[in-house]
């Protein structure tokens, strides 16, 4: 295999693509996911727990012990009893009679901000004063406009809310300036923390600030430091302000300028290559935080012209003390949780930022909201060191620190029951030695400068030699189907190298099954698609990963095949013969109800024979189906089956491995009475995939033997798209456990 293509680590940090700490291993100290609790869980009895339920800005009761989030299609504040962390009780909902956008918790009571515009030229909302005791709302305060961000000042004196009034984006394509213009509300607190002002609200006016619409100041974000200072994005602006709450004097206020990021993917195809640049586009932060009295950090989102795709370190006079770059792009490549389809938008998107004690240590988390991970760092006064990469669920919004507990906590907001993606509240606890996550991680693109991208890795193949060296192949989410060399001889896994496959009369292929071959090269399986022409189709491609050979079923059974189809090849001998098997996944149209064909492609005559699979009855409680995912020849005729169904988290049942053998079955043409195997049962994976204490991925799909036998196992991450981004490789220990 020495002529695939090498991509070896140079001039990037090992920290930064590895997850590994900048401190040293003495000093080392991790986060470590300790639970994942699904927000349709806090529905009130009755409910279809199907409903459209998530969880967005989080926050905490000042003894930690209570979560307390906003559930948007609910209308509702949800209250989570967090005091065992492993074991998160439902506490109630306040009903809002509005959308809530944001939440912050002080001593007594609970203060979100509630829109209740009727339209975006009549915009409406208060702030709703919600006792802790008993959770009912005591007091309604007129906001003068649409709440966005909410917070309360450290010593409890003062609620401050940026009244955004957004843009309708459909209005002469979102241009801006368009009114009413939004302002800073502020509420003042007594000893109870009951606002003093509910029907007088201070506002403070924020027009006239920003270059880009001085007439629409868009607040988004709000934080406040111990000196009573409010730190206010103006989004769409490009534009920061710092005001005394006080005196509601605006302190200082800055353009958020523009920054640069080289070496990252911004083409509209499905790669994350590092095909290009960007170049002074506008910052437009969403979420701010302080970091002390002096310093404060934006997640640089975007939402109009722009988006920098990384997060910057301010001091309040408007000076750049950092800004991350192509940071956040390179940590999602190196991690495989690129998000492609958005390379030409906004890339990995950071839109939350955090800022908690822990360890003695000033650590900042930016949430990439379409990566779906955390990048933890930590604050050094000047540059910071980057510390832990962390995986989330889909669409990370709100994020919490609670250092009192040693907590970290992410708000997951997308909810899709249908789409079998649920929203998910994340805790993560920090004291760990190592991290667990990432599992892969892809070494560096001398040429291009920025690591390997990869994702969506859909089948395993062991080097027959080298015990330490795996192959696996990526499905159609990109555009480019690829071949990646992995080094499993370190923690993480390395992708070391790549070969891109080409050459063939198919240039759209959905790689879901590799074996070595013995005489040089690789047998790949590309699933087919009738309804897009495309052929399922036995490949032979060389080691750079040209298409030597491709092989089609016979006509008259394509003619009965359906989409899902091959997903998973093997060369075995058997009888003096060197042989090709290959799974498919369902049933087609002439395969009786539970029973799959396994292929068996004889090269020397170019010869197809058949056998039957009995695939296991769905168990879910939600449906769904059961199919292949892979084979693995175990010699002499012998094979283990990967058999899962399409479910995820609480929802999935069978994730398990099945031995079968050929040894006494004749595989018959197309046209006969194909011969059943007999399966045995020989391993559950659920347990495997559920120790990563996050939702369970619906996606076991690649399986090998080592050379020296051990059985890995690698899920299919989706391309992060619509899924939660985790890929999991996974030692399920000695290959002897299947017998």
């Amino acid at each position: 295999m020495a002529d695939l293509r090498g991509r070896f680590l140079k001039g990037v940090s090992l920290s930064v693509l590895f997850g590994l700490g900048a401190v040293s291993a003495a000093q080392a100290e991790y986060f470590e996911r300790i639970n994942t609790f699904p927000v349709y869980k806090t529905l009130p009895e009755g409910v279809d727990q199907a409903t459209e339920t998530v969880a967005e800005i989080i926050y905490a009761t000042k003894d930690g012990r209570t979560l307390v989030f906003t559930d948007s299609p609910g209308e509702a504040i949800v209250f989570v009893n967090a005091a065992n962390p492993l074991n998160l009780q439902p506490m109630g909902r306040t009903a809002l009679g509005g959308e809530p956008t944001s939440v912050a918790v002080g001593e007594t009571f609970a203060y979100a901000g509630v829109n209740t515009s009727e339209d975006y030229v009549n915009a409406s909302g208060h702030l709703a004063v919600i006792a802790l005791d008993g959770l009912g709302i005591t007091a309604k305060c007129d906001a003068k406009g649409q709440p966005d961000s909410v917070a309360i000042s450290p010593d409890g004196k003062f609620v401050a809310i940026a009244i955004e009034n957004e843009r309708d984006e459909d209005l002469n394509d979102g241009v801006i300036p368009q009114m009413p213009a939004g302002h800073l509300a502020i509420f003042d607190l007594d000893e109870t923390g009951t606002p003093t002002n509910c029907d007088a609200v201070r506002i403070v006016d924020l027009t006239g600030l920003a270059e880009i619409a001085p007439t629409d100041s868009e607040p988004e974000f709000v934080s406040i430091n111990s000196q009573n200072q409010v730190v206010v994005t103006l989004q769409e602006n490009n534009h920061i302000a710092v005001v005394d709450l006080a005196s509601g004097e605006v302190v200082s206020h800055f353009s958020a300028g523009t920054a640069s990021a080289e070496n990252i993917p911004v083409s509209k195809a499905r790669m994350s290559d590092a095909s290009g640049s960007t170049e002074n586009v506008k910052r437009e932060p969403d979420a701010v935080a302080w970091i002390d009295d002096e310093r404060f950090v934006t997640a640089n989102e975007g939402d109009y012209e722009g988006g920098s795709r990384g997060f910057t370190i301010w001091n309040t006079k408007g000076e750049v003390l950092f800004d991350s770059g192509n940071q956040m792009e390179h940590l999602g490549m190196a991690n495989g949780h690129y998000p492609a389809k958005r390379a030409s938008k906004k890339g990995t998107e950071p839109e939350g930022v955090t800022v908690g004690e822990f360890g003695g240590e000033k650590l900042i988390f930016v949430n990439s909201e379409r990566g779906n991970f955390v990048a933890v760092y930590k604050d050094t006064g000047a540059e910071p060191e980057f510390v832990q990469f962390l995986p989330t669920h889909v669409g990370p919004e709100g994020s919490l620190a609670i250092p009192s507990r040693d907590l970290f906590v992410v708000a997951n907001e997308v909810d899709s029951a249908e789409d079998n993606v649920r929203a998910q509240v994340s805790l993560y606890k920090f004291g760990a030695d190592a991290p667990s996550y990432p599992m892969v991680v892809s070494e560096t693109d001398p040429e291009k400068g920025a690591p390997i991208g990869w994702g969506a890795l859909s089948a395993l193949a062991a080097d027959p030699e080298d015990g330490n060296k795996l192959y696996a192949v990526s499905d159609s989410f990109y555009d480019d189907a690829r071949i990646y060399t992995l080094d499993i001889s370190s923690k993480p896994a390395k992708i070391v190298a790549y070969a891109t496959v080409q050459g063939g009369k198919q240039a759209k292929l959905d790689l879901e099954g590799i074996s070595v071959a013995k005489d040089g090269g690789f047998w790949l399986a590309s699933e087919g698609n009738p309804e897009k022409e495309l052929q399922h189709l036995l490949l032979k491609v060389g080691t750079d990963g040209q298409v030597q050979e491709e092989i089609t079923l016979p006509e008259e059974l394509n003619a009965q095949s359906a989409r899902f189809s091959f997903e998973g090849v093997a060369e075995f001998e058997m009888d003096g013969k060197t042989l090709v098997a290959v799974a498919v996944q369902r049933e087609w149209k002439d395969d009786p109800k539970g029973m799959v064909k396994l292929a068996i492609y004889n090269p020397a005559d170019k010869s197809w024979g058949f056998v039957h699979y009995p695939l296991d009855k769905p168990k879910s409680a939600a449906g769904g189906w059961v199919g292949l995912s892979e084979i693995v020849s175990m010699g002499d005729g012998k094979f283990a089956i990967l058999e899962r169904d399409n479910k995820g988290g609480e929802d999935a049942a069978i994730k398990q491995i099945t031995t079968i053998s050929l040894e006494g079955v004749t595989p018959a043409a197309y046209g006969s009475e194909l011969p059943v195997v007999q399966k045995r049962y020989a391993m559950d994976i659920l347990p495997a995939l559920a120790e990563g204490k996050g939702w369970v991925l619906d996606k076991p799909e690649g399986l090998t033997i080592t050379a020296d036998g051990r059985l890995i196992l690698v899920t299919d991450n989706d391309g992060v798209d619509d899924a939660p981004g985790e890929t999991r490789l996974i030692d399920l220990g000695p290959a002897s456990r299947l017998n």
